[in-house]
């Protein structure tokens, strides 16, 4: 499938530190270098790249054929979304046309549930648990994801991908590249689509350029900043999504005398529900004292047993006593 210019094309909405970028490498080196293809491939993304919105752009077209654009994908013939998380924030789903884009989520959601979530107009749904796929393996999210994008696109050829990840990583991450492919063979194989009609349910969302508030004939005199803080959306919600676990007393595995003077961190997860309403998540086990370390904006209280809300200094532009963590499950004490 080609577009009017006789591009193939792919988006991927993503956070910064998910590999997105590097996916877009990777997938646009396999087709030009292993596959005799034409193409470009580059990203978007602010200087405070880690943890803020970035989009990964991917064009493809016959060998014979010259690149003369380089502006962003407006219409994508996939569009992949690394965190599902960004579609409070960002507009990631504008440009999706059904019966053209195949849009990918990260995701523990069904299709019809990512459907509902994005509120899509309709059109083909994949989704696929990157995360838990990337922990399982040893990976990284990108690695499942263009296992995914692959199995959508339909024309990659593994051994090009696998040289393209070999050339990528295989130098400074030999150890990991076994994890890696494993990654990219389960992305592929556990991605799961399902069609949807234009039945109305949603109304169609059309690309749109952001275009900054204020320009070279409105801005004060001496400039203005009208985005206070660093990061360039101000919204880390993407990145600090999670659950919250629950605190047991008595399944301590170090001592099992824990109290608020424990020195020791004793921290062991496992896979447990909420005794109220049944719903899956992690539960932990371990001791009371200071920061669980690993898990950002958490604290216990010997006191209480269980985890707060506040944030720990990531707020970026608020006070971190009022930093809020958003999207996170607390199980209540027994």
């Amino acid at each position: 499938m080609k577009n009017d210019l006789g591009f193939y094309e792919i988006r991927m909405e993503s956070i910064g530190g998910l590999g997105a970028n590097v996916a877009g490498k990777i997938l646009t080196e396999a087709a030009i270098i292993g596959m005799g293809m034409n193409g470009a491939g580059f990203a978007s993304y602010g200087s405070e790249k880690k943890g803020t919105p970035i989009k990964s752009f991917v064009r493809i077209c016959e060998g014979d054929q010259q690149v003369r654009i380089n502006s962003p994908v407006e219409e994508p013939h996939i569009l992949a979304i690394f965190h599902e998380a960004l579609a409070k924030s960002v507009p990631v789903t504008a440009g999706a046309v059904p019966g053209k884009t195949v849009v990918i989520v990260n995701t523990r959601k069904t299709p019809a549930q990512a459907r509902d979530f994005l509120k899509l107009e309709g059109g083909k749904v994949g989704v696929v648990d990157a995360m838990e796929i990337a922990m399982a393996t040893g990976s990284r999210v990108n690695m499942v994801m263009m296992g995914s994008i692959m199995k959508a696109a339909g024309f990659f050829e593994w051994k090009a991908v696998e040289e393209a990840v070999l050339a990528q990583f295989g130098k400074k991450y030999a150890s990991l590249m076994k994890a890696n492919m494993g990654a990219l063979k389960r992305g592929f194989d556990e991605v799961k689509f399902e069609e949807f009609r234009k039945d109305g349910k949603y109304p169609a969302q059309p690309f749109r350029r952001e275009e900054p508030k204020l320009g070279y004939e409105t801005a004060p005199i001496g400039g203005t900043i009208y985005s206070v803080g660093n990061m360039r959306f101000k919204d880390l919600s993407t990145s600090r999504t999670g659950a919250i676990p629950l605190f047991i007393l008595e399944k301590c595995t170090r001592c099992g005398e824990c109290d608020i003077t424990c020195p020791d961190y004793c921290f062991v997860w496992e896979k447990g529900k909420d005794p109220k309403t049944g719903k899956d998540g992690m539960v932990l086990h371990g001791s009371t004292t200071s920061t669980a370390r690993g898990v950002s904006g958490a604290r216990t209280s010997a006191s209480s047993a269980r985890w707060s809300r506040q944030g720990s200094g990531t707020g970026h532009g608020q006070d971190h006593r009022e930093a809020q963590v958003p999207e996170i499950t607390i199980f209540p004490k027994p």
